[in-house]
C-alpha cells in the first residue's frame, strides 16, 4: 500500500519495518556481549543478494531488512568487544539511538536549524569542558582527517591573509609534525597549496614523541630561508604506537615563533579527561585548535568527529563568505562559514546524549578502564617468554607486539609477524592487524571499546598461541 501522493513512503508498512529494526539492533546488541567464536564467511544468501540486478519493482521490506541485518551480521563489526584493529568505535548504544532519530528528522547544521544548533553547540562545550580546553567555537565533522583540515586552513589565513583570495602566489610554507603524525596531515598540506614537500616531518624521542629541540631548530631554519611557517601539529595519540608529544613544550616554541599549534587529538584528547594522565596533555589548553573524534574515545558511532578552536574569528577568516542563495537573515554566521563542510547532518546529537544518558564520569571511567586493560596487556606480553612488547608501558591504549625472532633473519621474522596478523583474522576469534615500527613488523592491537575487558585482552594472547601451533602443525604436516 501507498498513501495517496507519496508513492515512497511505508503506508502501513511502517509499524512491521521498525519492529524488524528493532529486533535487528537488538540482536546486535546481544550479540556484542560477548565474543564469539568465530566471524561467519560468505554463505548462499549472501551470494544471492550480491548477484541481484537493479530492482526494477519493490520488495517485501521486512524481508529486505532481514536481508541488510544478514549482510551487516557477515561485516567487520568494530563493537565486538576483542576487536582489536585500528582505532575503532564501539557504537555506544544511546548513539545508535541518537543517529536513527536525527536521520529521520534529516536536520542540516549548514546553516541556522534552530534547537539543532543549540544543541550542536551545547554538545561542544561539554567536549571541551571534559578535556579541559577553552573552546570558543566547535564544529562537528565526519572525522579526524576534516578536522585536521579545516585546522590547517585557519592556521594558513593567519599566517597568509590573502592566500583565499590570491593563492599562495609562489610562497613557500611549512608544517611541522612529527613523523609518526597521521598521514591527514600531509594530505591536508598538499590539499591547501603547501605541498607534501612542505610538510616539516620530525624527530621523536626514545618514548615516539616530537623533539622539541628539532621543531625550534625546524621553524629557525625555515625563517633565514623565507619559508613561512603555518602550523604546529602536536599529536594526542598517534595512531602507530598511541605517543602523546610534550604538548606544552610545543606551545612554548610555537608561541615564541608566533605560529598557530594544532593538536590533533582525534584518538587520544578525550584521555585528557582522565585524572592519572593529566600530566599527558599538560599544555592542552593552550592550542589554537584541537581535533577529536567522538567516534574513538567517546565511544559514539561513526562517523562524528570535533574541531575545537580558541577564536572563532580565525575559522570565519577561513571559511565565512556571502552569497545570494544562502542569507544570513539571522545576524550571524552559518555554520558553514566556521567549517568546511555544507551538507552536515545532526552528529552532535549522539554526543549529547551520551552526557545527558551516562555522564561525563561515566565516559571518563569507560576510558580509564581501557587504559588499564592495555597496561595489564603489556605486563603479560612482558612475561611471555614468546612474545615481545615495546620496552615501555603503553601511554595511552595501544599495545604493540611482536614474536620473538627465535633464530629467524629480520625479514623472515617480519613476514612471520604478517602472515600471523592475517590467520588470527582468518580465524575470528579475534581482530588485529600488523604495523611497521622502526622495520619490524607488530601486531598492533588498540583497546577503544568500552566492551573490551582484561579477560578479552589475554583471549588475545591465547588465541595468538593458538593460531601459532596450529600453524606450525601445518607446515609439519601433521
Amino acid at each position: 500500500m501507498t498513501i495517496r501522493g507519496q508513492p515512497l513512503s511505508l503506508g502501513d508498512r511502517r509499524e512491521p519495518a521498525v519492529a524488524a529494526v528493532a529486533a535487528g539492533i537488538l540482536d546486535a546488541w546481544h550479540s556484542f556481549d560477548a565474543a564469539r567464536p568465530s566471524e561467519p564467511g560468505a554463505d548462499t544468501r549472501l551470494e544471492r543478494l550480491l548477484a541481484m540486478g537493479l530492482p526494477a519493482g519493490g520488495d517485501d521490506v521486512v524481508s529486505a531488512l532481514s536481508d541488510a541485518a544478514h549482510v551487516l551480521d557477515r561485516s567487520l563489526a568494530q563493537p565486538r568487544p576483542r576487536w582489536f584493529g585500528f582505532v575503532g568505535s564501539s557504537g555506544l548504544e544511546v548513539g545508535v539511538l541518537a543517529d536513527a532519530l536525527a536521520s529521520c528528522y534529516d536536520v542540516n547544521l549548514a546553516s541556522w536549524a534552530a534547537a539543532a544548533t543549540r544543541i550542536e553547540e551545547q554538545a561542544a562545550r561539554w567536549v571541551a569542558e571534559f578535556i579541559g580546553y577553552p573552546a570558543a567555537v566547535g564544529t562537528f565533522t565526519s572525522g579526524g582527517t576534516v578536522s585536521n583540515l579545516a585546522a590547517l586552513a585557519a592556521a594558513r589565513s593567519r599566517a597568509l591573509p590573502r592566500a583565499r583570495e590570491r593563492g599562495l602566489s609562489g610562497v613557500r610554507c611549512a608544517v611541522y609534525c612529527s613523523q609518526e603524525a597521521h598521514h591527514s596531515i600531509r594530505r591536508t598540506a598538499e590539499l591547501l597549496g603547501i605541498g607534501g614537500d612542505g610538510v616539516r616531518a620530525l624527530p621523536i624521542d626514545d618514548r615516539r614523541r616530537l623533539e622539541p629541540q628539532a621543531l625550534a631548530e625546524a621553524v629557525r631554519a625555515d625563517r633565514l630561508a623565507g619559508v613561512v611557517p603555518v602550523a604546529v601539529v602536536a599529536t594526542a595519540g598517534t595512531t602507530l604506537t598511541g605517543a602523546v608529544d610534550p604538548i606544552g613544550d610545543l606551545a612554548d616554541i610555537a608561541a615564541t615563533a608566533g605560529v598557530w599549534l594544532h593538536v590533533d587529538g582525534a584518538y587520544g584528547a578525550p584521555a585528557a579527561s582522565v585524572p592519572a594522565l593529566a600530566s599527558v596533555f599538560a599544555g592542552l589548553d593552550r592550542a589554537d585548535s584541537i581535533s577529536l573524534d567522538a567516534h574513538k574515545w567517546l565511544f559514539v558511532p561513526k562517523a562524528c568527529g570535533l574541531l575545537l578552536t580558541r577564536d572563532r574569528a580565525d575559522m570565519e577568516a577561513a571559511f565565512a563568505h556571502v552569497e545570494d542563495y544562502f542569507p544570513h537573515e539571522r545576524g550571524q554566521p552559518h555554520a558553514a562559514d566556521v567549517t568546511l563542510e555544507y551538507s552536515r547532518p545532526f552528529r552532535a546529537l549522539k554526543v549529547w546524549l551520551a552526557f545527558r544518558v551516562h555522564g561525563a564520569d561515566a565516559l571518563r571511567a569507560a576510558i580509564d578502564d581501557n587504559v588499564r586493560v592495555a597496561r595489564g596487556l603489556w605486563d603479560e606480553l612482558r612475561e611471555a617468554p614468546d612474545m615481545e612488547p615495546l620496552p615501555y608501558p603503553p601511554v595511552l591504549s595501544i599495545v604493540p607486539y611482536r614474536l620473538l625472532p627465535d633464530g629467524l633473519s629480520h625479514d623472515a621474522a617480519n613476514r612471520r609477524v604478517v602472515a600471523l596478523a592475517r590467520a588470527l583474522q582468518d580465524d575470528g576469534r579475534v581482530w588485529v592487524a600488523s604495523a611497521t615500527i622502526d622495520g619490524d613488523a607488530y601486531l598492533r592491537p588498540c583497546v577503544v571499546n568500552h566492551r573490551t575487558s582484561a579477560a578479552d585482552a589475554s583471549a588475545l594472547v591465547e588465541v595468538t598461541r593458538d593460531v601459532l601451533r596450529k600453524r606450525a602443525t601445518v607446515s609439519r604436516g601433521g
